[in-house]
């Protein structure tokens, strides 16, 4: 495996959020196989276990426990990130959750909470972790957006919509800053082998029930992009580009009721 090294010297550092489990865990995984430091930030206590298990190849892997939703938290992950005293090299932004229903009836507080974590702590930490980047002329970020992103989402409308958020997002900045030394990649995965659907209780769903890719190799189409500085990258089977592509001619009617069909919970699910 090639590594990387510091534009300073040493080893680089990375920050993955939502590292615990699923895509989160693979990317730092990337990181720690190419060469980075990791500071792994998750909401739960597995994100120690995790930590511990991805030390590997030298790497040193801090873990930071955190529920993003939480404007205090996010600032006390930043300050972490500052108190190392090294540069931060790149950051992947993929905390997330789903919530699964029909809009009227899932909880508010929920779809709050959604909203909180996929797209203000995303908004949140990416102010204070940018800025940085750019006065120093050097950094990388990823962010976690989905091919849900590229289409309305019923029966989880918050999160494809947070999601089209992220996406729309990463592209604007990614354009502020591209005389600045510092790129910023959108990975768009698809239906992904996580615990993504039973959190979000789609379990009875046929996207749920269909054959997902593997968060490993999601994982490793986003580092790839996010060191080639590409501005985004679907990742995962073949069929995600294609529903992308069909998704640019097909109106959003006709795309919402596609989308319905595989996230509509089965009536006796």
């Amino acid at each position: 495996m090639d590594t990387v090294s510091s534009p300073n010297g040493g080893r680089p550092l990375a920050a993955v959020t939502g590292a615990s489990s699923g895509i989160g865990y693979e990317l730092a995984r990337q990181f720690c196989t190419h060469g980075f430091d990791v500071i792994a930030i998750a909401e739960n206590d597995g994100v120690v276990e995790a930590a511990q298990s991805l030390t590997s190849n030298g790497a040193t892997v801090t873990p930071i426990q955190a529920d993003l939703r939480n404007y205090d938290d996010v600032e006390r992950v930043y300050q972490a990130l500052s108190g190392t005293g090294r540069p931060l090299d790149a950051i992947a932004l993929n905390a997330g959750v789903g919530v699964a229903g029909k809009f009227v009836e899932t909880g508010l507080q929920d779809d709050l909470g959604l909203i909180a974590l996929n797209v203000t702590s995303t908004v949140h930490l990416a102010k204070r972790v940018l800025a940085d980047m750019a006065g120093r002329g050097a950094g990388r970020a990823l962010f976690t957006a989905s091919i849900a992103s590229t289409m309305p989402g019923p029966y989880y409308a918050t999160y494809a919509a947070s999601k089209s958020f992220v996406l729309s997002f990463a592209e604007a900045v990614r354009h502020e800053l591209k005389d600045t030394g510092v790129t910023v990649t959108a990975l768009m995965p698809g239906p992904t082998d996580t615990n993504f659907f039973r959190r979000a209780g789609m379990e009875s769903t046929k996207v749920a029930e269909s054959k997902k890719d593997d968060p490993a190799t999601v994982a490793a189409e986003g580092y790839e992009a996010l060191m080639k500085g590409d501005d985004k990258v679907i990742a995962g089977s073949p069929k995600n580009s294609a529903q992308v592509i069909a998704g640019r001619v097909l109106p959003e009617t006709a795309k919402a009721a596609m989308h319905a069909r595989m996230t509509e919970p089965h009536p006796h699910g």
